[in-house]
């Protein structure tokens, strides 16, 4: 297999460099009166700051790491006959979040991802407005930096106990699939619900602050490759519902299957959840 010509950690140190440099394009439109909302043809929303963060990170990635791909939401005529003789390829959600952006809560996410042979090796996720931005790669751990402070190591937590029984915090989207969340969460003897927007969810468990994200409703590889890099480093899990391996740019469709994001290592997850219909 074909080798990257650079090691992790400098292909790390620049992506951080280019998600800030897509979050910086990302406020300029946040800040003003016109985002110019668009609808895909696959009812997903799509504004100026999509486009002004995807033409950033291109930009930049491709002047850095011209022979390394990039797949990106917004990418246009990239064929999976081109794609699947890629050895390796960045992917690339320029802005996650794009319901949470045009609501202005603040809860979207630059998210870029190094995949090699289907899996995610090195992950950042930057949310602009929080000046807050995840990182990781194999073997140099997983990260989170606020601002200018120190970077933090961070971890999934071992599961803590509430009255006797293992208690469970649950992270689900705000606006999809929250009822088979809230179905799953039955397996719980005590558990309690949060949500969040984009990436940030599985960001929660990766620093240990969440235990599960149930993802039951659809997404993309462009959502999942970064954080899965972040969570895995982490010493979490992401997992389909039958807990084998998510992969990536390994099919034709770009559509992920429903997942699991999971935190304790040492918990029975495979036993203990009974996933519903």
């Amino acid at each position: 297999m074909q080798q990257l010509n650079y090691s992790l950690s400098t292909i790390l140190e620049q992506v951080i460099i280019t998600s800030k440099k897509a979050g910086q394009a990302i406020m300029e439109v946040y800040n003003s009166d016109d985002f110019d909302v668009q609808i895909k043809g696959d009812e997903s929303p799509l504004t100026k700051a999509d486009l002004a963060a995807h033409n950033a990170i291109i930009s930049d990635l491709e002047s850095k790491f011209p022979d390394i791909p990039c797949l990106s939401e917004e990418s246009t005529g990239i064929t999976f006959e081109q794609r699947q003789s890629w050895p390796y390829c960045f992917v690339i959600d320029p802005l996650d979040g794009t319901k949470e952006f045009i609501a202005r809560n603040d809860e979207f996410t630059v998210n870029i991802a190094l995949v090699v042979a289907g899996k995610p090796v090195l992950g950042v996720i930057y949310a602009p407005v929080l000046d807050t931005v995840y990182y990781a790669a194999k073997e140099l751990g997983a990260h989170k930096q606020v601002g200018n402070e120190k970077a933090d190591k961070i971890s999934v937590r071992t599961l803590p106990e509430k009255e006797g029984n293992k208690h469970f915090t649950v992270v689900a989207s705000r606006r999809h699939g929250l009822d088979k969340v809230e179905t799953l969460c039955q397996n719980f003897a005590s558990f309690d619900l949060t949500s969040r927007g984009s990436s940030l969810k599985m960001c929660l468990v990766a620093e240990g602050s969440a235990d599960i994200y149930p993802r039951l409703a659809p997404t993309s590889e462009w959502d999942t490759a970064a954080a899965q890099a972040i969570v895995e480093q982490a010493g979490g899990q992401l997992l389909k519902l039958d807990f084998t391996e998510l992969t990536y740019n390994q099919k034709e469709s770009l559509l992920n299957p429903y997942f699991l994001v999971l935190g304790d290592p040492e918990f029975n997850w495979k036993g203990e959840l009974v996933i519903p219909e």
